[in-house]
């Protein structure tokens, strides 16, 4: 356990080399208005791993994720300074289009959240928007997605109901399908079981786990036990700055930092 009022920072720059990092970040600033809300943020986000962020509400943690595919856009008055890379490219500036960035990088949200429309058409939508037309060619697709996600033989009798028919843990991997059917590089995931039961919740753990053969996967998370049990690499935010990021089992056994010892034994948030 980490002694309180000494540490040495965890050199997060070197945990995983840059040519197999799917994100490379570096001194990444966000502000709402006048508010610093994400303070010099710097890591490489591992390929095909999965990383977690933890901290308590307002830390930073959901606000960095939306970085990665261009999400923060949207909101009036944002601003984010630093480099941010996508496999090499740089993905923040006026030149990159954020339609394109967030086709190779997908979010799945906190609550479910299908379109109205049938589980057939939710997971169509997103390829029908980049062109895809052909009715065997969209058959293909939605059945390889809905296998991906594990729902497939949960739903197969059932493509032409309404998404809103499935259960809560039904409709979030029909989300996650969706997400897939643009053939993203990358999956991100704010809080994706907060909403479900257990059960569920298992369920989603283990798509997780497999997704992760084929996809990088970041996601936030307020349930230690999901971070300590998915978690490749784990990020630790708090008020607004990255405190220390590494592998899981040295955040949770063997943290640098105090603050995040008292964080993941329940001290505090």
């Amino acid at each position: 356990m980490a002694e309180h009022g000494t540490f040495t920072p965890r050199p997060v720059v070197l945990l995983t080399p840059e040519e197999t990092a799917t994100f490379l970040v570096r001194d990444m600033n966000v502000f709402y208005g006048d508010n610093h809300a994400l303070q010099h943020v710097t890591l490489n986000v591992p390929s095909r791993q999965i990383t977690a962020l933890i901290g308590p509400s307002g830390c930073g943690k959901s606000t960095f994720l939306r970085c990665l595919n261009r999400m923060n856009d949207t909101i009036l008055g944002c601003r984010v300074t630093g480099e941010l890379t996508l496999d090499t490219h740089a993905i923040l500036g006026r030149a990159v289009d954020p339609v394109e960035v967030r086709k190779r990088v997908g979010m799945v949200f906190q609550r479910p959240n299908p379109f109205p429309m049938s589980v057939y058409d939710n997971v169509a939508y997103g390829p029908r928007r980049h062109g895809a037309r052909n009715r065997g060619v969209l058959d293909r697709i939605v059945e390889e997605t809905l296998r991906k996600s594990a729902l497939w033989d949960e739903v197969k009798d059932k493509l032409r109901h309404s998404a809103f028919d499935l259960s809560g843990g039904q409709q979030q991997r029909l989300c996650i399908a969706r997400a897939l059917a643009v053939q993203p590089d990358v999956l991100l995931m704010d809080e994706p079981s907060s909403a479900l039961d257990p059960i569920s919740t298992f369920k989603i753990e283990e798509l997780m786990l497999e997704l992760k053969e084929h996809y990088t996967i970041v996601i936030v998370t307020h349930n230690m036990y999901q971070a300590s049990r998915v978690a490749d690499f784990t990020g630790f935010f708090l008020h607004g700055e990255l405190i220390e990021y590494g592998p899981t089992v040295e955040i949770f056994e063997r943290p640098i930092d105090p603050r995040t010892d008292d964080y993941v034994r329940g001290r505090f948030g």
